[in-house]
């Protein structure tokens, strides 16, 4: 069984027409009915994502070798190593997401949209009391693919000019920024495989994906010279108790009409 025959029976097991299975891969039905007969070959971008959707085993798909699909279990990313003695899940903290790497492909008919392909870690720590009383932290990484198919995301082009006869340009690419709400949902210490006791979280989160364009102003200088052709005058520095006895005596507000402690003299009792 060939490649293009294997993706075939792909939207065969999932009960698709090439319209939808093409619509939930972001590609047009004529695509679908190119690659299942051979017409042109699946590039690795459209591979991973369709294993990614529909969880099918990466290796059977490409070489027929192994089960059609993953086995579909718990997330082992989102599975702690073994615990010793846990007794109770406390909460989960910190939640971050880096992002490792974005490809944008332009879109025909508009290049001011790109089809993203961003791949992305998530981190956070989970809390959980063990059977002595005492409080133990287990560090999660969740790597994570995702395909935004149509995002605004134009390219940037920043131009400085110079004084002097020669114009300068130069393209800036833009910046693709991740933010993140997050929450884990629940936690479970169980049993695995093996018969340890590992600790299950279940996440929830909410990714916003950002363009960020870098933009510079031209600013006219108009014959400006910061550097002044003659010194300028210092000025004299003057007495600082000379200010201090120049300056108003401070009024308080509102008027306290305080009576003086001291009863006022001439220089002459002194």
């Amino acid at each position: 069984m060939s490649l293009s025959e294997r993706i075939k029976q792909v939207r065969k097991a999932e009960k698709l027409s090439q319209i939808k299975f093409g619509e939930k891969l972001g590609v047009s039905r004529d695509v679908i009915n190119n690659l299942e007969n051979s017409r042109v070959d699946p590039k690795p971008l459209f591979i991973n994502h369709l294993c990614n959707s529909f969880n099918i085993n990466k290796e059977w798909l490409i070489n027929g070798t192994g089960n059609m699909y993953n086995p579909l279990t718990t997330d082992e990313e989102l599975r702690s190593n073994p615990l010793v003695n846990p007794k109770r899940y406390l909460s989960s903290r910190d939640f971050r997401v880096r992002l490792l790497s974005v490809d944008k492909i332009p879109l025909k008919g508009d290049p001011n949209f790109k089809k993203l392909v961003l791949n992305y870690v998530i981190s956070f720590y989970s809390d959980y009391i063990d059977n002595s009383g005492i409080n133990q932290s287990e560090f999660y990484e969740i790597h994570r693919t995702d395909i935004v198919g149509r995002f605004y995301c134009p390219d940037s082009i920043a131009q400085i000019s110079a004084s002097s006869d020669e114009d300068v340009t130069c393209e800036e690419s833009n910046i693709i920024k991740l933010e993140m709400v997050a929450e884990a949902l629940d936690g479970q210490i169980i049993e695995d495989e093996a018969g340890d006791e590992v600790l299950d979280i279940t996440l929830g989160y909410f990714i916003v994906v950002k363009c960020q364009l870098l933009v510079q102003l031209l600013i006219p200088a108009y014959d400006y010279c910061p550097v002044p052709r003659e010194a300028c005058e210092e000025e004299p520095e003057e007495d600082p108790c000379e200010r201090f006895e120049r300056s108003p005596i401070p009024k308080f507000y509102p008027d306290q009409n305080l009576e003086p402690l001291f009863q006022e003299c001439d220089d002459e009792d002194r």
